[in-house]
């Protein structure tokens, strides 16, 4: 270990593996501490591992769920569940919604069910608002809800203006909210009466439901359980979704012929002299 950590070493307790102990370990550096770390200690003390436990008794697609969510794809008892963590004002969650659902969507159909939950990042000013602003139209609308992300991550480089103004952002977001809700024919009392409050409540419960899972940073994607973070080639996320279908007794789609590359131009033939 560098000279600069300190190295905090528990009591040693009875293990569940014949003739160790475990001991817990906690590294210390900047006045930041680790998490405990399990290591395992011989009885006669000349023997030290490193040892994880992991419980597999529960169906991974358990972990996170997508109940009370607006989706798209398949119904909630699809096969395969995919539960992207998403911050609105985040570049790469806009490429990745923009890239990668249309072609799922495409390719699965009703094999996948997918939704979102919200971890707005503390460093992006305005994505706590557009979560609360579609959230209130998620609650009367599914199709609005979708409509008004897909708006949003289109167009999150254009919020603010060119001053980047927080509160035109802010407005904007409000305004759109109120448009996609005109469009959907929802109930304009409740809708602005929600805009109005901006009660975050629910979007922190996603947080810290996020945070439980290992989610840190967006976007994060879980896949009937199995985390994906950042934004991968479409061909691995391909992979997942037809190593679960397997899993679940399904048939994958066919795989979908890989793009054709141009070629290289030949350049023309000149005369000599020429």
């Amino acid at each position: 270990m560098p000279a600069n950590y300190d190295i905090h070493i528990g009591p040693r307790t009875k293990s569940d593996v014949p003739g160790f102990d475990e001991i817990s370990v906690t590294f210390t550096t900047d006045g930041k501490t680790s998490k405990p770390v399990a290591f395992l200690l011989s009885t006669d003390g000349k023997t030290l591992g490193q040892f994880n436990k992991y419980d597999i008794s529960k169906d991974p697609k358990l972990l996170v769920s997508g109940d009370g969510r607006p989706a798209r794809g398949g119904p909630a008892n699809a096969p395969v569940l995919i539960v992207g963590f998403d911050d609105l004002e985040c570049p790469y969650c806009a490429k990745m919604h923009q890239q990668l659902f249309p072609a799922l969507t495409e390719r699965y159909k009703d094999q996948i069910h997918i939704v979102y939950r919200d971890f707005p990042l503390d460093q992006h000013p305005w994505a706590m608002r557009a979560a609360i602003d579609t959230n209130c139209v998620g609650t009367q609308s599914p199709a609005g809800y979708w409509n008004l992300v897909d708006y949003i991550h289109a167009h999150a480089a254009e919020m603010g203006g060119e001053e980047k103004s927080l509160a035109k952002a802010n407005d904007t977001l409000d305004s759109l909210a109120r448009d996609e809700g005109k469009r959907q024919k929802l109930n304009a009392d409740t809708l602005n009466a929600c805009i109005t409050k901006q009660d975050d409540t629910a979007i922190k419960a996603s947080m810290k439901l996020g945070e439980s899972l290992g989610v840190d940073s967006t976007p994060a994607l879980f896949i009937n359980g199995e985390k994906v973070e950042g934004a991968l080639p479409l061909e691995y996320v391909y992979r997942m979704i037809d190593n679960a279908l397997i899993a679940s007794g399904q048939t994958p789609p066919p795989t979908p012929p890989a793009p054709v590359q141009p070629q290289p131009q030949n350049p023309p033939a000149t005369k000599p002299g020429n």
